[in-house]
């Protein structure tokens, strides 16, 4: 089985659709390590629930991200992880981090990318009136929302969508097609 480590700093929605792909046996993985930037997030009681190992930590406790960064990678290493999950991590790698992990380290946008980078892209995406909205998995590169894309699901806007219609059904996708590509890409064909 696969051991894949998944960080988050929020709510931990896109955790949970991880854990329920897993027990529904769509996603064939192990979650060995859940990673926490934000010692108040809601997805630590989601972790616990699910006994489920976890990393946390506070930024604002380390001098440089290079102290937490060799921490974080320390736990990869130790729990053998082959993949890397960005499931709502609102932190921005090092280039020296990418480099060490590699080619396993995948994110997941709430845009279309290359369009709408950065942390509110799904706001950006809808104050510029775009009628197309969507999501997209990537792996990560040195730049912001930058790397391979591996799979992009858009959908079309009516008259009837506000910001809240529309974030839910960004959430539906992610929460439907991020299990699913890290699935294609556990097993080779991403």
């Amino acid at each position: 089985m696969k051991k894949i480590a998944v960080f988050a700093s929020g709510s931990g929605t896109n955790y949970e659709a991880i854990v329920e792909s897993i027990k529904n046996d769509s996603l064939h993985a192990d979650i060995a390590l859940v990673v926490v930037d934000n010692p108040d997030a809601y997805v630590i009681k989601r972790a616990n629930n699910h006994n489920h190992k976890l990393f946390i930590f506070n930024p604002k406790d380390y001098k440089k991200k290079s102290e937490y960064e060799a921490l974080i990678l320390n736990e990869l290493e130790k729990e053998e992880i082959d993949l890397v999950v960005l499931a709502g991590y609102m932190r921005i790698l090092s280039a020296k981090f990418i480099n060490k992990f590699g080619k396993k380290i995948v994110n997941l946008h709430p845009a279309l990318l290359p369009s709408f980078k950065g942390a509110h892209a799904i706001v950006d995406a809808y104050n510029f009136g775009v009628k197309v909205f969507g999501i997209t998995v990537h792996y990560i590169d040195e730049t912001i929302d930058g790397g391979i894309i591996l799979e992009q699901r858009a959908f079309h806007t009516d008259e009837n969508d506000n910001i809240e219609s529309i974030e839910t059904k960004i959430h539906d996708l992610e929460h439907k097609y991020y299990p699913i590509t890290i699935e294609r890409i556990l097993k080779g064909e991403i």
